[in-house]
């Protein structure tokens, strides 16, 4: 592989690994609306914050409530999520699966391997 020309270069990289681990057998795929919820409920995991089920369908950006809490029913089908219990035995919280941490961790070896490939 030629060494790239301009810092575009390494993320078309990045995206070529990423789509070569998608085509792996692991969770099943996700729709782009699923996509951004994983990356929401990614976020708020790492920054040690609590999700909870209505807290995600209230956000707006999303789509109507009804949308959302059928991507989180599919997404917890597929394997990608689960739900918690918290002190309100109502509420429940949004967390990724161990599954999906292990995703997170390939797609980092992904973008490790395209900034040093030469």
């Amino acid at each position: 592989m030629t060494s790239p020309k301009r810092p575009a270069d390494i993320y078309m990289r990045f995206l070529q690994l990423a789509d070569a681990l998608r085509g792996l057998p692991s969770l099943p795929p996700l729709d782009p609306l699923e996509e951004r919820i994983l990356a929401i409920v990614a976020r708020a995991s790492q920054d040690d914050e609590r999700l909870s089920v209505r807290d995600m369908m209230g956000k707006k950006e999303l789509g109507a409530p009804a949308t959302v809490h059928n991507r989180l029913t599919s997404m917890r089908e597929k394997g990608w999520l689960i739900l918690t219990d918290t002190e309100d035995t109502r509420r429940k919280q949004v967390e990724l699966t161990q599954d999906a941490l292990k995703y997170f961790d390939k797609l980092s070896k992904c973008m490790v391997k395209a900034a040093s490939m030469n």
